[in-house]
């Protein structure tokens, strides 16, 4: 299994139209070779390179950007400022959309992590990316990762 985008490669820059200092638009993502047994994928995009202030005033390691779950596996793009297929659940912020990346400090790694899994989840859209991988846990089929470099 695949993901890739139209927009930057692997290990690339994440052009800034789709960051805090842009339009703050998700970036296209191109899925490939998506199991067939799958039942539903998962997305995750994250940052684990934020600040030593910014864990500790938020007492987490990772910021999450975007979690989306239940997207069908016929999902083949998500396209540029486009809604996902799935549910959008919490990211670190509170809110169920896309964060762009705005890194405080020095360019950042962002994870865009994709999932197959073997069965449909039955969690909220409340839910956030711990609620999403404790669900997923016995389930993933596969995965795959994009890592997109930003800085400001």
């Amino acid at each position: 299994m695949k993901i890739e985008s139209d927009i930057f490669i692997n290990n690339g820059r994440i052009p800034v139209k789709y960051t805090c200092n842009g339009e703050g638009i998700n970036p296209s993502l191109i899925f490939k070779d998506v199991p067939k047994e799958t039942k539903s994928l998962a997305l995750i995009m994250d940052d684990p390179d934020i600040p030593e202030f910014v864990k500790s005033k938020n007492n987490i390691g990772v910021w999450d950007h975007w979690v989306v779950f239940n997207m069908s596996p016929e999902t083949k793009k998500i396209d540029e400022n486009s809604l996902p297929n799935g549910i959008v659940g919490k990211n670190t912020s509170g809110e169920n959309k896309y964060g762009p990346p705005c890194p405080p400090d020095r360019e950042h790694r962002y994870f865009f992590k994709l999932y197959a899994l073997d069965t449909v989840l039955s969690i909220p859209q409340s839910s956030n990316k711990a609620d999403l991988v404790r669900a997923m846990a016995q389930h993933i089929i596969d995965s795959a990762t994009l890592v997109g470099l930003y800085g400001r």
